[in-house]
């Protein structure tokens, strides 16, 4: 156990003016840009902006197709032949001047049951993809695969909802006859009466353009997909004909206007379903993360990494013992926790507060994630400012203290948040380098059913928060060890304290 006097004199060394004046200002850069950054972030539309979709629990989704639909009561079921699936995509790479005839990997069209018509309303959906087969998805963020393949004239699918309650259960077959069970959802609270019938939809082209040393910037293009179905029957029908709409906002590009708009034809008894958009979590436009309201969050660590190598490095008074540099490292540990729990403590629910205030919508976190965020950066900064003390106590000179702490933590933290560098690299720089422990501060999750640009630069850490912060802690002992262990040569003893040759 460190005898308290130790740390009262390690403490007392530590809070000259300059060290404290220097982490007040790292709170106060995390705060002041934080707040900037939400303050200058309005929603502004030409009319009454668009209300972002918002499933049961509160999160942010994407909820937007074309929706061909009757009304289905407690028990019934809807069965469609699917014949044909194209799609368009709209100036694609590499030379952006043509459309083109395609479909991204998540389009969708199919068959859904849904509580109502007001976006984030529970539903379920059997689907064809653009590339991924037959799916089954409810609630937003469920995806069950079915069987893989397209679907042609030659080569059709039989898809199928069963309703039954609360419980909706999605089947396919080939020929009509045998039929396989793809998923089964509960969907707690459904209405006596809710909505069934055909839908279509498709998320945008996402391609990246390289920036920088290799980074990547997103670009995203209009898409639409359009289904084909027959041999339509409904059981359990409420009552009422077909009702052909939008669920969320369509037709207002050109090639909507003057080529092909989204909608539902119906001729012969063969129906076909084009639309725009997704159904799924949402991709990241539609909403902010808790943690983009810490953009000054570099500026506090290379303070506090610098702070912490100088005071490892103090000329003078080298540490004598291990013991001493314990008590430091504990002291700068304890210092720089306090710097995070303050700035982000502020920052992330104000920030928060005011982007939703000026309408930007933010995904929103429980208590526990926004405890786990606040505290594991706090935590971070500690362990950072820990490993560059002992940096100091090893290099016994400021400078090369500090370069060594800005060179190991700071450059791959800051180099890994702009698309600057290849995705692959920032990735492996932040699996092997200490800027891995900042993974504590992702909310965001990646979905495998959503086509988004899962890298660094966007917020996609590629360790877990607990993993990174492991190789924080891993190489923050590799550094204290040694430097405990390290005992000055006596000709170097301050002047009046004795060495201690226990």
């Amino acid at each position: 156990m460190l005898r308290r006097e130790l740390l009262h004199r390690e403490w007392r060394s530590f809070r000259r003016p300059g060290r404290l004046i220097a982490l007040a200002a790292a709170a106060l850069a995390v705060i002041a840009l934080g707040l900037l950054a939400a303050l200058g972030n309005h929603s502004s539309c030409a009319g009454p902006c668009p209300t972002t979709p918002t499933a049961a629990d509160g999160s942010v989704v994407s909820d937007r197709f074309w929706f061909l639909h009757r009304d289905l009561g407690r028990d019934g079921a809807i069965t469609v032949r699917m014949t044909s699936m194209t799609g368009t995509i709209t100036y694609p790479p590499p030379d952006h001047d043509q459309i083109v005839s395609g479909l991204v990997p998540w389009a969708k069209a199919g068959i859904l049951v849904k509580d109502g018509l007001r976006q984030g309303s529970a539903y379920a959906a059997l689907m064809m993809t653009g590339s991924h087969g037959v799916r089954m998805q409810y609630d937003y963020r469920h995806d069950i695969a079915g069987s893989t393949g397209s679907v042609s004239p030659q080569s059709p699918r039989w898809l199928r909802l069963t309703r039954s309650g609360d419980t909706i259960t999605g089947a396919e077959s080939a020929d009509g006859q045998q039929w396989h069970t793809v998923g089964t959802a509960t969907l707690s609270g459904l209405p006596d009466t809710v909505q069934v019938g055909i839908f279509a939809t498709s998320p945008g082209d996402l391609t990246l353009r390289r920036v920088g040393l290799g980074g990547a910037v997103e670009e995203v293009r209009f898409t639409q997909a359009t289904g084909v179905f027959d041999q339509v029957s409904l059981a359990g029908a409420a009552g009422g004909g077909w009702r052909s709409e939008a669920v969320g906002e369509m037709n207002h590009t050109d090639w909507e206007k003057y080529h092909n708009a989204s909608g539902a034809v119906e001729k012969d008894g063969v129906f076909t379903v084009s639309g725009t958009g997704d159904i799924g979590p949402d991709s990241g436009e539609g909403a902010r993360t808790a943690e983009s309201t810490l953009p000054g969050l570099v500026i506090a660590l290379i303070i506090v990494l610098v702070v912490a190598a100088r005071f490892g490095a103090r000329p003078g008074s080298p540490p004598s013992t291990g013991r001493v540099v314990v008590a430091g490292a504990v002291v700068v540990g304890a210092a720089s926790l306090v710097t995070g729990l303050v700035a982000v403590g502020v920052v992330l629910p104000a920030g928060a507060a005011i982007l939703r205030g000026n309408g930007i919508p933010v995904q929103p976190v429980s208590l526990l994630t926004g405890a786990r965020v606040v505290v594991g950066v706090a935590a971070a900064l500690a362990l950072c400012g820990m490993l560059a003390y002992g940096l100091g106590v090893l290099l016994r000179r400021r400078w090369a203290a500090v370069l060594a702490a800005l060179a190991l933590v700071a450059l791959p933290y800051a180099v890994t948040a702009v698309p600057l560098l290849p995705d692959a690299v920032s990735q492996w720089l932040l699996r092997l380098t200490p800027a891995a422990g900042f993974a504590v501060r992702q909310t965001v999750v990646e979905y495998p059913q959503v086509l988004v640009h899962y890298a660094p630069s966007a917020g996609y850490y590629p360790l877990p928060g607990w993993a990174g912060f492991a190789v924080l802690c891993a190489y923050a002992l590799a550094v204290l060890w040694p430097a405990v262990g390290r005992q000055p040569a006596v000709g170097r003893q301050p002047a009046g304290q004795p060495a201690d040759w226990r």
